[in-house]
């Protein structure tokens, strides 16, 4: 009897644990699978849904940096909260209006001028083709094989129609302004809610524990989020008012546009300064028509910017906001490649949300080591390993 009771009991041991260590096997691949299906298709819909996204994220993010602003009005000036959504977000509509009053002008001479600067790059890159053709001493057979396929020994220049290129900002201008419109109304009720956010964001988690660990990630995201997006305002503006001055100096037209782009390029780190330098280049070009007019802006533009990210802005955000200079590059060419040039903008944004979430999840450690740009001190790192 006991050995049957014996040899009943050893399939019940053994089974059961093969069939778990089978299972636990199995699962492990499929996990990876389903999180990285997920991610494409997350994508794929932020892609495909720009136009309603983009509005919402636009809200959420200064819901993030005026949200202090509407409860210091509520607690220590005792107004009603919608008073204070109400006067902050009609400034930021006027703001805007003045903004698009003041560059509407400007920027259709500069676009109206597109051809003749479009024109002006033709004859230089010419110029360059030719006298590389002579150095090679093959500037006559490029010609006749250039003559024998279309008849002529000119290059072939780009031509750009201004009144198309005008007509095509137009037929933008519509959905932007709905799109305006629309992330306005939305900021509205966000702000006029008070802290209805972070309470009905504490009610959805079950545990005590959950609750408090989101209420502290919320307040630390829009704390740090209103810190840096208020300094990097304040160095753009004067990063923009500098660069405006220093075309203004060497004579190149619309220097006050020039400096309002400054601004608004430098919230897209890297890209927006070349972008900025390209521009001023071409306009350099096209008015002095030598490589010297050229230089000179872009030396400056590229002196400002060089001063601003070096020196400045590290010692304005501190150490704490640094982020891995890598990992900014991939954000702003990732973003900029779902939500083109406005995703640009939300990169750096977006990066130290999920830098501050990945910092209190102990299996998102490495993505946040990864995005942060301090460096462990090797005896922190050994006594967490030990």
């Amino acid at each position: 009897m006991s050995e049957t009771s014996g040899e009943t009991r050893e399939p019940a041991i053994v089974t059961p644990a093969i069939g778990l260590v089978n299972r636990q096997t199995f699962q492990a691949g499929p996990r990876w699978a389903i999180v990285g299906i997920f991610l494409i298709m997350l994508f794929g819909a932020l892609y495909l849904s720009s136009s309603f996204v983009l509005p919402v994220v636009f809200a959420l993010l200064f819901m993030l940096v005026l949200a202090p602003v509407v409860r210091f009005g509520q607690r220590r000036l005792h107004i009603w909260p919608p008073l204070t959504a109400a006067a902050l977000v009609f400034g930021t509509f006027l703001l805007l209006i003045g903004a698009f009053s003041f560059l509407t002008g400007p920027l259709t001479d500069l676009a109206g001028n597109i051809p003749r600067y479009v024109s002006v790059v033709n004859e230089e890159i010419d110029t360059v083709r030719e006298r590389l053709g002579a150095l090679r001493g093959a500037r006559m057979e490029a010609s006749e094989a250039v003559g024998a396929q279309d008849g002529t020994q000119q290059p072939q220049s780009v031509i750009i129609d201004g009144p198309q290129l005008l007509n095509s900002a137009a037929l933008m201008v519509p959905q932007i302004g709905a799109s305006i419109a629309f992330a306005l109304i939305f900021l509205f009720f966000l702000l006029s809610s008070g802290s209805l956010f972070y309470q009905k964001l504490i009610e959805s988690l079950p545990r005590l524990s959950d609750k408090k660990l989101a209420l502290t990630i919320a307040h630390e995201i829009e704390t740090e989020l209103s810190r840096y997006l208020f300094t990097i305002t304040v160095i753009n503006a004067g990063l923009g008012c500098v660069i405006g001055c220093l075309m203004w100096v060497i004579g190149l037209p619309m220097a006050p546009v020039f400096g309002v782009l400054a601004f608004a390029l430098n919230f897209i780190p890297y890209l927006g300064a070349i972008g900025g330098m390209m521009l001023v280049g071409l306009v350099g070009l096209a008015e002095h028509r030598d490589a010297a007019g050229a230089l000179l802006p872009v030396l400056l533009y590229f002196a400002a910017t060089t001063v601003e990210g070096q020196f400045l802005t590290p010692i304005l955000v501190g150490r704490r906001l640094a982020m891995n200079a890598a990992a900014i590059f991939l954000a702003v060419a990732f973003w900029g490649w779902i939500w083109g040039v406005v995703g640009m903008f939300l990169a750096v944004p977006i990066m130290v949300g999920v830098r501050i979430v990945a910092g209190y999840i102990d299996s998102l450690q490495p993505l946040a080591n990864f995005l942060s740009a301090e460096r462990q001190p090797v005896a922190e790192v050994e006594d967490k390993t030990t």
